[in-house]
């Protein structure tokens, strides 16, 4: 199968790279013209050192008609990229968002329904088994009607910012797509939202987020993300609480294996425990690519569900009021 890695832009762009590289059955091509000559955090230094093939332009790279691409690029550059990959008959993989709104967003949806593609958002929680054995546990009414459901995630600052550099951005929509997953993509109706930026150190961006989403069923889901501060807590996450009314169901993404403190980090210390939730994403997505399944992660369509949340979320942190979602 031939895979092709769009950019090395987002910090996952290597790990991605690498866990390709060693996949047998897996002839993998890497471009990133959008970067700057020289450096050594992007294009063909990251390439060499990967020891992987590079790609001089994007037309090289389709022109080779890859099998299936994996989006790590800018946001802005993502609706494009996308666009040419679906045109192409490649199955898509993009980091959130798609696009950089919603009405872009949209339009890649479209365009992949058109072209036959599956557009998959990489939402490592949502592809293990244990996700898998949630779903089924709520879609056989383990825990009775399900009435409310609390996520958290709390994680290091990524390397590399966003536009606008918060928690909101980053850690939220990995729960949302959980909740999407859990609710089988019940529209949400009202969001409201609080943050602070004290841990952050950039301005405007959001170190602590807590949203509350209402959806059109009537349940509600309160959403925790953050940053996780090296060496005063360790990072978290994605978990869900589920609420019924007979019973609750616990989910934790990433289960403690070992836990303490640690003298040489001066620090609490926590080992997860399970499979490399990328290699899980990429082992999910090729095997939709190869018609295998129809796949765990969440679809485009999920993905704009989840980016109405964001936007929603962002005006109400701006105005202090809910926000309803039409």
């Amino acid at each position: 199968m031939k895979v092709a890695v769009l950019s090395f832009a987002h910090e996952r762009a290597e790990t991605y790279a690498r866990l390709l590289r060693d996949m047998p059955g897996v002839a993998l091509v890497t471009a990133d013209p959008g970067a700057a000559p020289g450096d050594p955090a992007r294009g063909p230094a990251v390439a060499a050192r990967l020891g992987v093939p590079y790609a001089d332009s994007w037309d090289e790279v389709f022109a080779a008609r890859p099998d299936a691409v994996v989006v790590t690029s800018e946001v802005a550059a993502r609706r494009d990229l996308v666009e040419r990959a679906a045109r192409a008959g490649a199955q898509v993989l993009c980091e959130h968002p798609p696009a950089g709104d919603e009405a872009d967003a949209q339009a890649v949806v479209d365009v992949c329904k058109q072209a036959g593609v599956r557009l998959t958002l990489a939402s490592p929680a949502c592809c293990g088994d244990a996700f898998a054995a949630v779903r089924r546990g709520i879609a056989e009414q383990a825990v009775g009607r399900l009435v409310a459901v609390h996520g958290a995630y709390h994680s290091r600052p990524p390397l590399r910012a966003g536009a606008d550099g918060g928690a909101l951005s980053a850690n939220a929509p990995f729960l949302l797509d959980l909740v999407d997953a859990v609710l089988d993509g019940e529209p949400a109706v009202q969001v409201y939202a609080q943050a602070n930026g004290v841990l952050g150190g950039q301005p405007g961006a959001e170190s602590a987020v807590l949203v509350s989403v209402r959806y059109a069923g009537g349940r509600v889901a309160g959403i925790d993300c953050g940053w996780s501060p090296a060496g005063v807590r360790p990072e978290s996450g994605p978990t869900l609480s589920l609420v019924g009314d007979r019973a609750s169901l616990e989910f934790d993404a990433r289960p403690k294996l070992l836990g303490g403190f640690d003298a040489a980090a001066a620090g609490e210390r926590r080992e997860p425990a399970g499979p490399d939730p990328y290699a899980a994403v990429l082992d999910d997505f090729l095997s939709t690519a190869a018609g295998r399944g129809p796949g765990r992660g969440p679809d485009g369509a999920a993905g704009v569900r989840t980016m109405r949340v964001i936007q929603a979320a962002r005006t109400s942190l701006r105005t202090g009021q809910p926000v309803d979602i039409g």
